[in-house]
């Protein structure tokens, strides 16, 4: 058992004073207001609850910074792809494991809690399966373990190269898999994560370019209820692609022709109609927003002011993993509807709303129906996932309540995040997860090998 008190801390219906909350086998037992701190309670100043990072695709974290010269040609995402597919082809299970678990370190160092990962790279180097399917994904279920972040395992069905069925591309092998071949993978992948305290697992049909509809009528079942994922919209020339193919764009075909309710979420939606937004928010799914990729590919900006206008819900997500932390992801989210509305405080929701706090509430409720958790936030029957703010960071002095997340979203930078527990286990003190200096070594020795 472990007992904790904060001087503040965001609780479900608001802010409270004196909170004393007692955690019991990973989860919250009990959250008192107003109650004086107790002999042994470990006492903190600022206390939020963990947010989760909806998507991501953890191989990516050991490319990062790797594709940023400039080629003969336009970049776009898809000059982006070759180079992370040359990465990709090159990765062992070990380096799978080395590169998820300091990403996992430094996700936890950053306020996430709980990952979705949107989990690809299933096949050895020459795309054939290993001797156990979940070879990979057990890798993964690793990586979360020895960190400690919750995990929302989400094997991606990839089969084709582009609309229509096409065949895949060559640097697209260890992707690859039948309809057949992917019910065994989730089998094996369900086993792989069986042991791993508050793990779950759903499905992530990639796109429609990778799925056809057949396939994807298919495959849906083997979620067993669980969250179904699958990225849409990201790119124009995915549209334009997509209308020549089927006369619909992705998004207007996913409402059209899948049961996409509140157990989906559609990642990135960047270029979606006013009709499409409406409809997309009246079906409860989640928009699974990954604001620092989708600036770094050059995607675009999703309609998040008119998305939320119509009731919508997002959550946020590292996607690429080129940068990490919960604050970045935020701000430039807002940042992004400040450049193209040409105004401020786009996101608050109204006046005298403070916006990272719309922000952050928004991020958290989406974030967890997006990853199917039932109880979230400081709350009796909630994963102890909680994140203490540094009060003598320059950003956070004098400041509290919803002006203590203003200063961390949009002035920290970094350093303001004091304490992280992960299901009930202090993982990060003083800003540094226990593993970060083992996991950066078998990191580094991973990169250096795969870059040179």
């Amino acid at each position: 058992m472990t007992r904790l008190h904060f001087a503040s801390a965001l609780l479900p219906a608001g802010w409270a004073n004196d909170v004393r909350v007692v955690v019991t086998a990973g989860a919250i037992a009990a959250v008192t207001p107003g109650a004086a701190p107790a002999a042994g309670d470990e006492r903190h100043h600022i206390a939020l609850p963990g947010l989760a990072s909806l998507h991501s695709h953890a191989f990516q974290r050991g490319m990062a910074g790797l594709a940023e010269l400039r080629g003969s040609s336009t970049d776009t995402f898809w000059t982006w792809r070759e180079t992370m597919y040359r990465f990709a082809l090159e990765m062992t299970p070990d380096d799978v494991a080395a590169v998820a678990t300091l990403l996992y370190v430094e996700m936890l160092e950053q306020g996430f809690s709980r990952v979705g990962e949107f989990h690809y790279l299933h096949h050895d180097r020459d795309g054939s399966p290993y001797a156990d399917l979940a070879e990979m994904a057990a890798r993964i279920a690793q990586a979360s373990e020895a960190s400690g972040i919750g995990l929302t395992l989400l094997p991606s069905f990839y089969a084709h190269g582009s609309f229509g069925g096409a065949a895949p591309h060559a640097g697209q092998r260890r992707f690859i898999c039948s309809v057949d071949r992917f019910a065994a993978l989730m089998a094996a992948s369900r086993k792989a994560i069986a042991k791993l305290p508050g793990a779950n697992i759903g499905i992530a049909p990639h796109s429609l370019r990778a799925v056809t509809p057949e396939e994807l009528t298919a495959i849906i079942p083997l979620a067993d209820g669980g969250p179904v994922h699958i990225h849409a919209a990201e790119q124009v020339k995915e549209v334009e692609d997509c209308l020549a193919w089927s006369d619909r764009r992705p998004v207007q075909w996913l409402l059209e022709h899948a049961p996409v309710d509140q157990r989906w979420c559609l990642i990135h939606a960047t270029h979606t109609t006013s009709e499409e937004v409406s409809a997309f928010a009246r079906t409860g799914a989640v928009a699974g927003l990954c604001p620092i990729t989708e600036a770094s590919l050059g995607d675009g900006i999703f309609p998040a002011r008119e998305f939320l206008d119509a009731g919508g819900a997002f959550g946020v997500g590292t996607d690429s993993n080129v940068l990490v932390g919960v604050a970045d992801e935020l701000r430039q989210l807002e940042y992004g509807q400040r450049l193209k509305h040409r105004e401020r405080n786009v996101l608050s929701g109204g006046p005298g709303v403070s916006t990272g706090r719309a922000l952050f509430d928004h991020a958290l409720a989406g974030g967890a129906r997006a990853l199917a958790q039932e109880t979230v936030g400081l709350a009796p029957g909630a994963r102890a996932d909680i994140v203490t703010l540094d009060t003598a960071h320059p950003s956070l002095a004098g400041r509290s309540r919803d002006a203590v997340i203003d200063g961390w979203i949009f002035a920290a930078g970094s350093g303001a995040i004091d304490c992280v527990w992960a299901g009930g286990t202090k993982v990060v003190e003083g800003g540094r997860h226990r593993l970060r200096q083992s996991a950066r070594e078998r990191f580094n020795a991973s990169v250096r090998r795969l870059v040179a």
